[in-house]
């Protein structure tokens, strides 16, 4: 693996080194880690990421940051926090087909998220949110944080609306309904965004059909953290090693590793985002930008209420109240309704059912699946039900895919997520036909179905939401 230039070993690269044992920039990392030293850090982990699985990482206590930092480690820290609530929104280039694009091209793929950074800063700016902003290797990180003591915190935590079953531990309230939060701040963004954009925006990274490129990429607005279990979350720290397209060996394999430069993840400060790409690389300019660009997470409570008042004057809720209102059916019920409906499915909609590993896993898959049993009547929340259960069966051969995350939450999360944006008009199925589901690779059966009829029906139910009622008993 290469760091910093030809011929240069990233592990052992004295400009890392650097870098990485540089006071000021120790300093920084502290100041993000949630304390003024590490005895005060707030963060309940630091987490040693896997380059070939991000989703897996080691635990370290954060007094481990020295010694991890000396062995170059890539590094973020818990999204969990002992005395606030972290809130993060995250926005990042996805080319399904050519993964090694935004470290080959980079001024393109960043270039292409501008107008979704526009957007982003404009209505934050609007809600009255102060955020730090840091730019990874793919896109772009804005962070705040409220008080878990503060009245706004109090105010989100008690509004009583998402429910599950017994889980254990039992979801943290506040966390569960910050997601519906920021849910709501991606459904203002998205189509203000998406008619501003080159290439589609959607929120988590879905598949899409060929852009002018002739490559599936899309920018993705990715909340998808808000669907797991909060202690199983991190977020990477700026003024570290972004190492993750050597170490899982993707720019040897196209041969590219001479002529792609390593980097660290760095707030945006006092530069725009084509400065930022040239001196990321760059010990000296790192070194400087850390005596001047603090990291310290800025505490935004008056304009977390602001974004608060907006969820609650929205039509979102609404949704949210109608789709929790709901309780799980009975396995019982359960499994005779599924039989029933994968004989009555579109083929592909079948063919990701009963080959869930991995077609469910991905959010396509859950939202190929949400459309079609809308369109057979089917409640949102028991559309949660099916998925759960098939995510907890243990036949589809899972492995350690559940062992930390929460399939009831990951269901839950996504099909909530799918179905909002059909019952806001947010998605309009543009790519709920075969064509696209040909073009994004989730067609398996051609020339033997429509999904016409089920598009029909799926927006003339949400037309009239009176029509959407829990499946008989």
């Amino acid at each position: 693996m290469k760091y910093g230039g030809p011929g240069t070993d990233s592990v052992n690269s004295s400009a890392l080194r650097e870098v990485l044992e540089n006071f000021v920039v120790r300093h920084r990392i502290i100041e993000y880690l949630g304390g003024p030293d590490l005895d005060d850090a707030t963060c309940t982990f630091l987490a040693r990421i896997n380059p070939l699985n991000p989703s897996r990482f080691e635990r370290h206590p954060p007094a481990h940051l020295h010694s991890l930092l000396d062995e170059s480690c890539e590094l973020a820290r818990s999204f969990e926090d002992t005395s606030a609530m972290l809130i993060h929104l995250d926005i990042e280039y996805v080319n399904f087909d050519d993964p090694a694009a935004a470290y080959i091209d980079p001024r393109r793929i960043f270039l292409l998220q501008e107008p979704l950074v526009r957007v982003i800063e404009a209505r934050l700016l609007t809600l009255g949110i102060r955020y730090l902003h840091v730019v990874t290797g793919q896109g772009h990180h804005f962070v705040w944080k409220i008080r878990k003591s503060s009245p706004i915190a109090k105010a989100i935590a008690s509004l009583g609306i998402c429910n599950t079953p017994t889980l254990k531990p039992e979801p943290e309230p506040l966390f569960s309904h910050v997601a519906l939060l920021m849910e709501h701040l991606a459904h203002l963004l998205k189509p203000e965004a998406a008619a501003a954009c080159k290439i589609p925006v959607e929120i988590t990274a879905q598949h899409v059909g060929p852009a002018r490129s002739g490559k599936r990429e899309m920018l993705s607005i990715d909340i998808s953290e808000y669907g797991d279990p909060l202690p199983t979350r991190m977020i990477r720290i700026p003024y570290t090693v972004y190492r993750k397209p050597w170490i899982s060996g993707l720019i040897e394999r196209i041969g590219m590793t001479q002529q792609v430069p390593g980097f660290f993840t760095l707030p945006l400060h006092e530069m725009d985002i084509h400065q930022l790409i040239d001196h990321r690389h760059d010990p000296d300019s790192i070194i400087e930008l850390a005596h001047r660009a603090g990291v310290e997470i800025p505490q935004e409570e008056t304009g977390t209420r602001h974004l608060l008042e907006s969820y609650l004057n929205s039509s979102l809720i609404g949704f949210h109240r109608e789709f929790y209102s709901i309780s799980h059916d009975s396995p019982a019920h359960r499994a005779k309704a599924t039989s029933a409906a994968l004989s009555n499915l579109p083929p592909c909609a079948r063919h990701v059912l009963t080959h869930p590993n991995d077609l469910l896993l991905k959010p396509s898959g859950i939202q190929l699946v949400t459309r079609c049993l809308l369109a057979k009547g089917w409640h949102p929340r028991h559309i949660a039900a099916l998925v759960a259960s098939i995510f907890q069966d243990p036949t589809h051969q899972w492995a350690h895919q559940w062992d930390e995350y929460d399939p009831v939450l990951r269901a839950t999360f996504y099909v909530r997520l799918f179905a909002g944006q059909i019952a806001q008009g947010i998605d309009r199925g543009i790519d709920f036909n075969c064509v696209s589901q040909q073009e994004k690779q989730f067609c398996w059966n051609p020339d033997r179905c429509s999904l016409e009829p089920d598009f029909n029906r799926i927006y003339d139910l949400f037309s009239k939401p009176e029509t959407l009622k829990p499946l008989p008993p």
